[in-house]
């Protein structure tokens, strides 16, 4: 783990606002390119960095390592959302401004050598650690099949993915792809897959342990990316301490992957 400055390189905003009833709103979403080589030479996909997002937030706020370029640049998948200081606070990063992190933090996706087909289930905003698998199994020449889902048209751009991932749009509203969840369309895909790896909102991982068989993940080795709340990221504070069948687990140190299996449905916190 490393403790850097790094350098804004450029700051996309992706999409804009979205409300829906019953859900916090979404001020815009954006990706964030650093340059922090020291850092970007030991990260691999699925760990995160804490980022130090001014004076204002007085703890650090994690963020997955969402991709990594051959100069050493490491981008951030960021969401917005209304009462959100942290990533309000990293929106208006400008290129060449310095940012304080550290990291890379957390055991990954481990990658099997003999896998060949696998699948990848990103719900919402859980594209955020998945870009960096996704570029990590077009480097092995993985067939790799993109399940991603979200609650409208507004999305993750198809133009940040590797050319040869093959992506299927699900929204929920039906104005993109396909209509449903990504679980609904787990059973048409999972059976031909080596491993899974999903990331995605609580309730996804609920179906996900409910419905093994239903879903066709019993048998299959799955591994899913847990987003909890986190105070330090360094394994002190307990603040991200969940159950499982292996016993207590911190998600900074001992995830944030974790096999499907190990996960207990009423144990998943409620954010």
């Amino acid at each position: 783990m490393k403790q850097v400055t790094a350098t804004v390189i450029s700051n996309e905003r992706l999409w804009g606002e979205f409300s829906r009833p019953g859900r916090r709103k979404l001020l815009g979403t954006g990706l964030i390119w650093l340059k922090c080589p020291d850092l970007a030479l030991e990260a691999r996909p699925g760990q995160f960095v804490m980022v130090s997002c001014g004076e204002e937030c007085l703890l650090p706020r994690p963020f997955s390592i969402h991709q990594l370029n051959d100069k050493g640049y490491l981008a951030l998948f960021y969401a917005v959302l209304e009462d959100g200081k942290g990533t309000g606070w990293l929106a208006h990063r400008k290129p060449q401004d310095s940012i304080n992190l550290f990291g890379p933090i957390g055991n990954g996706f481990s990658l099997h050598t003999a896998s060949r087909k696998l699948l990848i289930a990103a719900g919402g905003n859980g594209i955020a650690p998945l870009g960096f698998l996704a570029q990590e199994a077009a480097k092995r020449d993985c067939s790799v099949i993109l399940l991603y889902g979200t609650a409208d048209a507004n999305r993750y751009p198809r133009r940040l993915l590797p050319p040869q991932i093959k992506r299927v749009d699900i929204t929920e509203d039906g104005s993109l792809g396909r209509k449903g969840k990504v679980t609904d369309l787990l059973p048409e895909f999972a059976g031909s897959a080596d491993q899974i790896f999903a990331c995605g909102p609580m309730a996804m991982y609920r179906d996900m342990v409910r419905n093994k068989q239903k879903l066709s993940l019993e048998g299959k080795p799955v591994q899913v990316s847990l987003e909890v709340r986190m105070g330090c990221g360094r394994g002190m504070c307990y603040s991200c301490t969940v159950k499982t069948k292996n016993g207590l687990k911190q998600v900074c140190q001992d995830g944030p992957v974790f096999d499907l299996e190990d996960i207990i449905e009423n144990e998943l916190p409620l954010i």
